[in-house]
């Protein structure tokens, strides 16, 4: 073969490649998320519900508390209120039907992580980290966007800032600034995340 059959060969491997990845389906590229702000197939406002409402996030998204995921809410779960609340609201009577149906809601997902890399809701939970700190003011917003990247950078420089976590007298955690031998340290460890 020889050195230009080998370079055009390189070239087309190189093209392909880059095209393939361009049209792939599950391709982002880290942080181009931020901002993305999909409609929703039920016209759901957070401002209503964890602002004015002030509903917190851990009893639409309980799974939070001891998943990797905080999932999205049961269905059933909105009908603990709007089974008296707006309950011949058009939206809401989209959430009737689909119970009524046992089809499920398809909720258009805003947050997504690289496939390489892993987050546990339960553990930052646990730790005391606020929902906002990564989803931004979700109870001030009427449709959900991304509200910061999510990239590595973002998270290293959280473990870094916010690098101790002592247990309270319920033992339960409380992430501080401070590091001392006795305090548990916020992992910069790329395993810990990379998979």
């Amino acid at each position: 073969m020889s050195l230009r059959t080998a370079k055009i060969i390189s070239l087309l491997v190189t093209v392909t490649g880059a095209v393939a990845l361009w049209q792939g389906a599950t391709f982002t590229s880290l942080g181009s998320q931020q901002g993305y702000q999909p409609a929703q197939p039920i016209d759901f406002s957070h401002k209503v519900h964890a602002g004015d409402n002030q509903i917190a996030c851990l009893y639409c998204h309980s799974a939070a508390e001891r998943s990797k995921v905080a999932g999205i809410p049961a269905a059933s779960t909105c009908m603990n209120c709007h089974t008296q609340i707006l309950k011949d609201s058009p939206e809401i009577q989209k959430i009737t039907r689909a119970l009524a149906s046992n089809t499920p809601i398809e909720w258009v997902r805003i947050h997504r992580l690289p496939d390489h890399a892993a987050f546990d809701h339960s553990r930052h939970v646990s730790a005391g980290i606020k929902c906002q700190q990564c989803h931004g003011p979700v109870e001030t917003m009427e449709r959900v966007q991304q509200f910061d990247t999510l990239s590595m950078g973002m998270c290293v420089t959280c473990h870094r800032t916010h690098r101790a976590v002592t247990l309270d007298e319920n033992g339960k955690p409380v992430i501080t600034s401070e590091a001392t031998p006795k305090r548990l340290m916020a992992s910069t460890d790329c395993s810990v995340c990379h998979h």
